[in-house]
């Protein structure tokens, strides 16, 4: 079984099925369904595979013909599209500083003075 996304002419993929090549090529609209890796993030295969289109698809998601790559929404407008994982990225690297198991950090974006702001734990 693989993983198939259903793309509008746009590019927006409306839905993602686990179905069989032999299936797809039955459907009246097969041009329309694209094959994505469930294994597959930021062009890195999770298992050691071949990565392939860069990320699992998600609804919402644009497949790229161009890069043939599945690429997320951009999450804000500030943040840039890395071009080698189809991962955007916000201007500042998102801090490292994690705290401790007593007190762990947690950070969130902040696209009015775009940057990163610690979220307090209460």
């Amino acid at each position: 079984m693989s993983h198939f996304a259903r793309v509008t002419a746009q590019g927006i993929v409306e839905q993602v099925i686990v179905a069989e090549q032999d299936f797809i090529d039955t459907l009246p609209d097969k041009t329309s369904w694209v094959q994505t890796s469930y294994n597959t993030y930021g062009s890195v295969h999770t298992l050691g595979g071949t990565p392939f289109r860069k990320n699992y698809a998600g609804i919402g998601y644009t497949y790229d013909s161009v890069r043939d790559a599945f690429i997320p929404p951009k999450p804000y407008a500030s943040w840039t599209l890395n071009e080698d994982t189809c991962l955007w990225e916000s201007p500042v690297p998102r801090p490292t500083d994690v705290g401790t198991k007593e007190n762990p950090k947690r950070y969130t974006w902040d696209e009015a003075i775009t940057n990163w702001v610690e979220v307090n734990n209460v």
